[in-house]
């Protein structure tokens, strides 16, 4: 994290003050009520399937690696900053050591805290599924941007104009950032940056098909593009 506070106050890119919209006049994007239920039906109807046909019984699997692998809860939960800013708890199937630094320090690759059994679940993205818990009760989307813990949120904020408008919409599961190869631990600077860029472009571009393709890219992502998943 010293690093990218090094690098990012020699980049042109250096803002010391949080702005929370795009443009000068506040607009805000993603308003459209018929859209808003579009994207909440597919919500709602994907994560309940899985919940009901694929959560039941992966559930208790997972949890008896997790259980064996290390002490504590199987449930990892961690306050984050959703839409509107408001803070929520993401839920995540626990994947590290219990630690004092779960909340201010990254995973990073061959990261002691992380369990063997962790690291599997982390490679396969299967430490997400939790947060079908979080779709269903309103709090996040199947695709949006990646909610941060809220540490991280005060220090990108501080750092990156107009981060905050990636609050405008409830945070994903997976987003277009993370398709894009913008997934696990932020090295440098221009590593966050270019999530938020890809975010702010996925609230101004949003359709309902670009969230199925979203989903598509994800699925591939997950099998064939593991190399930043530790």
């Amino acid at each position: 994290m010293e690093k990218f506070l090094q690098r990012s106050k020699s980049s042109d890119f250096y803002y010391a003050n949080i702005s929370g919209f795009v443009t000068a006049d506040g607009d805000v994007f993603f308003t459209d009520p018929s859209k808003l239920a579009l994207k909440r039906g597919l919500d709602v109807v994907v994560s309940a399937f899985l919940l009901v046909f694929v959560m039941v019984w992966l559930f208790p699997l997972i949890a008896l690696g997790i259980k064996l692998s290390s002490r504590g809860p199987v449930l990892f939960k961690q306050r984050r900053h959703g839409k509107g800013n408001v803070i929520f708890e993401c839920y995540k199937f626990r994947t590290m050591r219990m630690n004092s630094e779960a909340d201010s320090r990254q995973a990073t690759k061959g990261d002691p805290r992380v369990t063997r059994f962790g690291r599997f679940l982390r490679r396969s993205s299967l430490d997400e599924l939790p947060q079908l818990l979080n779709v269903l009760k309103g709090e996040m989307s199947l695709v949006g941007p990646r909610p941060h813990a809220v540490p991280m949120n005060e220090l990108f904020g501080s750092e990156i104009a107009n981060y905050m408008f990636r609050h405008v919409v409830k945070p994903g599961i997976t987003g277009l950032a993370q398709c894009k190869g913008y997934r696990g631990e932020v090295e440098t600077f221009f590593d966050i940056y270019g999530r938020i860029k890809l975010d702010h472009f996925y609230i101004k571009k949003w359709c309902f098909l670009l969230d199925l393709k979203v989903l598509y890219w994800t699925v591939y992502t997950v099998f064939f593009r593991r190399d930043k998943a530790y």
